[in-house]
């Protein structure tokens, strides 16, 4: 049975009796091996397996517990368990007492949100700020719900600092005229799910629970919270550790766990400390770091393996480009199988240097958490030019490119390559330097009435309304530019794209293609566009600040993307092991390159935790929004608590690209590196 297998302190929490049941679970502590033991003890104790509800954070952990508990139990007992995430088991419950339920994605809601926004004026307000876009609205909304059950929303917005004060009553009123319109049509969110279901627990008596157990309890949310409070049960045991809380941007309150004592009476703590997963040393520094924060629950990381084993390392470079390759070298050089490395950052620009050079080391790595550097739309953009270079028909990198100017969608786009194609008798390079004469290259579609297809009359264009546009003769006379539907921002555009081939045809370096890329006056549209969109505030206003900074983190990944392709004599093979290398990003096996976000729960033999530079780790910018160095502080935690044999934390003194020189994170002297 499960709680033969326990420790001392496991079991004790395991066998606890009915009540309100805390337990501190410290990394690497066997949290998932007491829930399994504690549900087979309310087994054994003659608990009908229907009165047991497992609330987890994901459905997949439901499913890994009560696959271990079925280890020990027939599958029809097991099978009778409630058990899930918030959400399903809410889902279910409400299903179970004939509630009906339309269920939409919040994606589905913004547009209902949007038409009744719509016909809102917001002009009549004498304010300096711009009021909310819907889809902003409709996400502050939602942080509400899961932040508060106390507060009316203008209420919560005023306690965050908010400066919409002057259209609060226009707010409310939006929301109030949603929320009886989802209700006339019957349409729930995730949230509404929630409260629809807390609010019927208080009405209704039926469903009852001997015990409920939460698993990550520190990820909870007041909403969540409220539910848990809202379900009639005898017994409560609540699994967390308030040093792992690292969601507070997603409406996370770690006073929820911190308050327990407090809000549950007779409540009872009980605490694992015997770390089963990392050496003597790791445990050392991170129980050195995190005791820097306020100790809510006494506890203490216990390490358990025995024998020797590695002290972590500081690694220090001069460099920040050259910090990724000397770690990719070493990752080629180590031991330990690829799959059981992790490389662990805190923001999504220190993942592409290290993915990267990892390729150049024709290392295999997959990536989570965040866009993968190959996946990003700058990097697609530039690899798309580099292919059209290389293999004039590839008609879907031509349509790709042509997404980032107005006018021009994927049919015109499709129409201008047919077109070049033809007049370049299937090659768009020839279409566009050495045109055929007398032909149209534009075909016009017959008419069939199943396929919702009518006779269509192409009206050929005058190049005359791009007289103005200063374009060059040999390119003013093409005759694609006869197109009838192409704008002058689309022929600007088409123009640009023109320069740049006549620029590239004879260039064999992939790198010195690359530089030709960054350097492209059609890429440099690319990069306004999507620096543009990436400075969009949600009321509709462009930061300035935060276009400049997004538009050199697009010039930082040419660079990048520049030193690949130096590795490389043949820009086929170049293109070749892009495209094939792209898709081990995210799949298969090799490296695993992880957000500490998405490293919670995981354990390597070997991590690297890189870029651990003040302002990038911890991150100043998010501190400054509403985050915290407390929380920053639980994310080195949590980062280094991954390692079980090997740790190794690096920072780089200096960004040659940005010209920015760094100092060491301040965690790296309280983990008692002398620097």
């Amino acid at each position: 049975m499960p709680l033969s297998k326990l420790n001392k302190e496991q079991y004790t929490a395991a066998t606890a009796p009915a009540g309100a049941n805390l337990i501190v679970a410290s990394a690497g502590t066997g949290k998932t091996s007491t829930i399994v033991a504690r549900i087979a003890y309310l087994l054994n104790q003659d608990v009908k397996p229907q009165h047991i509800l497992l609330l987890t954070f994901t459905n997949k952990a439901a499913a890994e517990m009560l696959d271990r508990v079925g280890h020990y139990f027939d599958r029809s007992i097991v099978e009778q368990i409630e058990s899930g995430t918030f959400h399903a088991v809410s889902y279910r419950l409400l299903k179970r007492l004939g509630k009906t339920i339309t269920l939409k994605q919040p994606k589905d809601l913004k547009v209902l949100l949007k038409t009744i926004h719509a016909r809102r004026r917001f002009d009549h307000i004498d304010s300096p700020v711009r009021p909310y876009q819907s889809s902003y609205l409709y996400d502050q909304f939602s942080l509400y719900q899961n932040s508060t059950v106390t507060l009316s929303f203008s209420d919560w917005l005023e306690e965050q600092g908010s400066e919409h004060g002057a259209y609060y009553d226009i707010y409310e009123d939006i929301l109030s005229e949603f929320q009886e319109l989802k209700k006339e049509y019957g349409y729930i969110d995730f949230n509404d799910l929630l409260i629809m279901m807390r609010d019927v627990l208080k009405r209704d008596d039926s469903i009852k629970f001997s015990e409920v157990l939460v698993d990550e309890y520190q990820d909870t949310n007041i909403l969540q919270s409220s539910l848990i409070d809202a379900i009639d049960k005898k017994s409560l045991f609540c699994v967390g550790d308030y040093d792992q809380s690292i969601y507070a941007f997603n409406g996370a309150d770690i006073g929820i766990i911190s308050s327990f004592t407090s809000r549950y009476q007779n409540a009872k703590v009980f605490t694992l400390n015997k770390n089963y997963r990392s050496t003597e040393k790791i445990l050392a520094l991170a129980n050195k770091t995190i005791s820097y924060n306020p100790r809510i629950y006494d506890k203490k990381l216990e390490v358990t393996r025995v024998g020797a084993c590695e002290s972590p390392k500081l690694l220090v470079y001069d460099e920040l480009f050259t910090q990724y390759h000397a770690i990719s070298s070493l990752i080629k050089d180590s031991t330990t199988p690829y799959p059981d490395i992790a490389v662990i950052f805190r923001n999504n620009s220190s993942a592409d240097g290290i993915e990267a050079t990892l390729k150049e080391q024709g290392i295999n790595c997959k990536r989570k958490g965040g866009i993968s550097f190959f996946d990003s739309r700058e990097v697609k953009a530039m690899i798309d030019l580099v292919s059209v270079v290389v293999n004039p028909k590839d008609m879907m990198s031509f349509i790709h490119l042509f997404e980032y100017t107005k006018g021009v969608g994927a049919a015109l786009s499709r129409e201008l390559f047919e077109g070049l194609f033809k007049l370049g008798s299937g090659n768009i390079l020839e279409g566009f330097f050495h045109p055929l004469e007398d032909v149209n290259p534009f075909k016009t579609r017959a008419k069939n009435y199943q396929l919702g297809l009518f006779d269509e009359y192409f009206e050929m264009g005058s190049v005359g309304r791009f007289y103005k546009l200063g374009f060059e003769e040999a390119f003013l006379s093409n005759p694609i530019l006869k197109h009838s539907r192409l704008s002058e921002e689309g022929a600007t555009f088409l123009y640009a794209f023109y320069k740049f081939l006549k620029r590239c045809l004879r260039i064999k370096s992939p790198k010195t293609l690359v530089t030709h890329v960054i350097n492209s006056e059609i890429f440099a549209k690319i990069s306004e566009v999507l620096s543009t969109q990436r400075a969009t505030k949600k009321d509709g206003g462009v930061d300035a600040q935060m276009k400049e900074e997004a538009a050199k983190k697009i010039l930082r990944k040419g660079y990048l993307l520049q030193e690949v392709a130096s590795s490389y004599t043949s820009t086929e093979r170049f293109l070749n092991a892009i495209t094939l290398g792209s898709g081990e990003m995210s799949e298969g096996e090799g490296v695993n390159l992880l957000s500490i976000h998405a490293s919670k729960g995981l354990e390597f033999s070997e991590v690297f935790v890189i870029d651990l530079m003040d302002g990038r780790f911890p991150n100043r910018k998010l501190m400054s929004k509403g985050g915290s160095l407390e929380e920053e502080r639980r994310l080195f935690y949590v980062a280094t608590t991954r390692a079980k044999d090997k740790l190794a934390l690096s920072f780089a003194k200096y960004d040659r690209i940005k010209k920015v020189s760094y100092v060491h994170s301040p965690f790296l002297v309280e983990a008692g590196f002398d620097i």
